[in-house]
C-alpha cells in the first residue's frame, strides 16, 4: 500500500445524480456491495456511464457465451496483466459462476493447469494470445477457435471482452485501483 491518492481517492460527483444513486443501489442489493470500479468512475458521470453500459452489454448482455465464459476470459486476460483489482474481482466471479473454488483459483494462477477441455482451451487460448501478442493473431487462430465451435460471432464477442478487460486492466493499475475486501472470501 503508499500513501498516494489512488482512484477511489478522486474527487466524487457530491450529490451523484438519481440514475447513479439507483445503479449503486441496484448493485448493493444484488451484489451485497457497490464495486470499488464503479466508485473510481463516479468522479466523472458520463466515463462511469460509458464504462457501466459497455460492462453490461459484454458481459451480462446478449452472447453465446456464457457468463461463466465471460467471466473466464476477463480473468485470464487479468492474469497476463497481473491486475489486482480484476484478478480479485473476477475470480470471485468465476468461483461463484462455476461453483469450483478450485477452477477460480486455477483461472486466476494459471488457467493451463485447469481441465477445461478443448473448446475452453481455445478460448482462452486466444484471449491470451491478443493480451500478450495481438499483432501475432492469424486467421489459424480464428480457425482454431470455429474447429473448437465458435462461430464469427463468438468469436468477435471473445476479443471484446478481452480487449475490454486489457484496457480496464490498464486503468485499474494506473490508478492503483483497489478490489472490494469483500471479494476475497466470496464462493470459497
Amino acid at each position: 500500500m503508499t500513501d498516494q491518492p489512488t482512484a477511489l481517492d478522486l474527487p466524487q460527483v457530491d450529490p451523484l445524480p438519481e440514475a447513479t444513486a439507483k445503479y449503486f443501489d441496484i448493485c448493493a442489493e444484488k451484489l451485497g456491495l457497490v464495486p470499488n470500479v464503479l466508485r473510481a468512475y463516479a468522479f466523472d458521470i458520463d466515463k462511469l456511464n460509458a464504462f457501466t453500459a459497455l460492462y453490461n452489454d459484454l458481459m451480462l448482455g446478449q452472447s453465446n457465451l456464457s457468463k461463466l465464459e465471460r467471466e473466464m476470459i476477463a480473468v485470464a486476460v487479468s492474469a497476463c496483466n497481473r491486475c489486482y483489482y480484476c484478478l480479485v474481482a473476477h475470480g470471485a466471479a468465476v468461483r461463484e459462476l462455476s461453483g469450483d473454488p478450485i477452477l477460480g483459483e486455477q483461472i486466476v494462477m494459471n488457467w493451463r493447469v485447469a481441465d477445461l477441455g478443448p473448446r475452453l482451451g481455445a478460448m482462452l487460448a486466444f484471449a491470451t494470445k491478443l493480451t500478450e501478442s495481438c499483432a501475432t493473431v492469424t486467421e489459424d487462430d480464428r480457425a482454431t477457435l470455429r474447429a473448437a465451435g465458435f462461430s464469427d460471432r463468438d468469436i468477435w464477442d471473445i476479443a471484446s471482452v478481452a480487449g475490454f478487460f486489457n484496457m480496464t486492466n490498464r486503468v485499474a493499475t494506473a490508478s492503483e485501483m483497489r478490489p472490494n475486501d469483500e471479494y476475497h472470501a466470496r464462493a470459497r
